[in-house]
């Protein structure tokens, strides 16, 4: 609530309840100080039953009352104590209840640590400025990735979970391990060095590089908080998939790379295709493509079928046009004796039996022409219509999987007549199905199926 004095009081004031003094007082703190770095001594630390913490942090000349929500100490990887010097990342407010000045804390870590964060925030903002962040200069991860460098340690638990899980996702996935160093003093020049050797190939070899680790403290990862590695990332022709630490793990690597995972784990996770949705897919085109063959090959018979019944047979065309000159010769005979009657037509005799010895000649000539073509026309399209079904008849067979088990393959179906792709399937006692290109055979399981034990580095 607020109101003026009156023109008697000789002032003209606003006058401020409590809670709107504290109101405002809060908005100014939260608005001036959004977010802060401070660092101090625990003391009075308290949990009570709702898993906040409370505590004051102090140092030589003041102290500071601090809360720390349970949804916030979930993530602090270290115990606090009455007197652990720690730097904590929060906001300032004010507690309007009480009108108690306050900091809010959002990170929390041990005092050590300090000067780290600093150089981190320091590195991270002029990394930011250059342009090294922006979402504009980084690339999208292919689809479905040929081969993956992984730039680790060779005996870590990231490298482990990072093969685990691309193993059971895309076995098919090819994976080259650049060893390096990721903490010490020489793991950021290997670092380096590694996405070097996968950049150092005229055509790039790789689809995309992994870099990973497991966990740690600031100074565990700190190596791929140095500028050489960002630098280094950012140069790389390969998309860069970087998977350092847990998930509240942020480092400037992670800023730099065209694409941050949470953990090794989330990585592969992203990086290998699931070969279920890839196979389903590929059924599903093997089957359309099945389909779309086999319309194809039933439109082709149906044409030949057709072409076959229009075709005439040349030997009764021959036949035909040998009855009609049977039929026409006495006719002309007839007309021949009739002339000869005449004795003024010997001249036309001669040149009349000529002319129809040349009609003749030239008749047989055309007729023998004719025939010769349309025999050979129809051998040809008879020799195309084949030459085509054959094709055809070619490209089912290879999609068949009789063709597969004439090879020396055969087709194992379980007692609901499912197949057996993989020996997990299988379990001993278990009656199945046997399929060969030249029969079928009933079997027992025997024993439980010996599963392949997955490759470890």
């Amino acid at each position: 609530m607020i109101r003026q004095t009156s023109e008697s009081d000789g002032s003209n004031a606003e006058i401020l309840s409590v809670s709107d003094l504290n109101k405002a007082a809060k908005s100014l703190l939260e608005g001036h100080f959004p977010m802060v770095f401070v660092e101090g001594e625990i003391s009075n630390f308290s949990v009570p039953a709702s898993g906040h913490w409370y505590l004051t942090l102090k140092d030589e000349g003041g102290q500071l009352r601090t809360a720390m929500f349970r949804n916030r100490n979930q993530r602090v990887r270290f115990k606090p104590r009455n007197g652990l010097k720690v730097l904590i990342r929060g906001k300032i407010s004010l507690y309007e209840a009480r009108g108690e000045y306050q900091f809010i804390a959002e990170h929390m870590e041990e005092a050590g640590e300090g000067e780290l964060r600093r150089a981190f925030e320091a590195l991270k903002q002029r990394l930011q400025t250059e342009g090294l962040f922006n979402e504009a200069r980084k690339r999208a991860l292919p689809a479905l990735p040929k081969h993956l460098a992984i730039i680790t340690s060779p005996t870590g638990a990231a490298i482990r979970d990072v093969l685990s899980v691309l193993n059971r996702r895309f076995p098919a996935l090819n994976c080259t391990i650049i060893p390096s160093q990721v903490q010490g003093d020489e793991a950021t020049q290997q670092i380096v060095a590694a996405l070097e050797t996968a950049n150092a190939f005229d055509e790039p070899r790789f689809d995309a590089i992994l870099l990973t680790r497991g966990g740690g403290s600031l100074e565990d990862l700190w190596t791929f908080n140095t500028e050489p590695v960002a630098l280094a990332i950012a140069n790389s022709r390969v998309p860069v998939v970087s998977a350092i630490g847990h998930e509240s793990d942020f480092t400037i690597a992670d800023f730099v790379a065209d694409l941050r995972a949470a953990t090794p784990s989330a990585a592969a996770e992203i990086l290998a295709p699931d070969q279920t949705d890839w196979m389903q897919q590929f059924d599903g085109l093997a089957q359309r493509l099945t389909r779309a063959q086999g319309s194809q090959l039933r439109a082709a018979q149906a044409s030949v079928q057709s072409l076959t019944r229009r075709l005439r047979n040349p030997s009764q065309t021959l036949a035909q046009m040998n009855e009609r000159l049977e039929r026409l010769q006495p006719r002309l005979l007839t007309t021949v004796k009739r002339a000869l009657q005449h004795p003024e037509l010997d001249r036309l005799e001669k040149q009349m039996n000529t002319g129809i010895e040349q009609q003749l000649k030239q008749a047989q000539t055309r007729l023998s022409s004719l025939s010769g073509r349309q025999a050979e026309l129809i051998q040809r399209q008879l020799i195309d219509e084949r030459s085509n079904l054959q094709r055809l008849a070619g490209q089912l067979n290879a999609l068949s999987p009789l063709a597969v088990m004439e090879r020396g393959f055969s087709l194992i179906r379980d007692e609901a007549q499912t197949v057996i792709g993989r020996a997990v399937q299988l379990r001993a006692d278990q009656a199945v199905t046997i399929d060969f290109s030249d029969g079928t055979a009933n079997a027992i399981i025997q024993s439980e199926p010996t599963l392949k034990e997955e490759e470890s580095p």
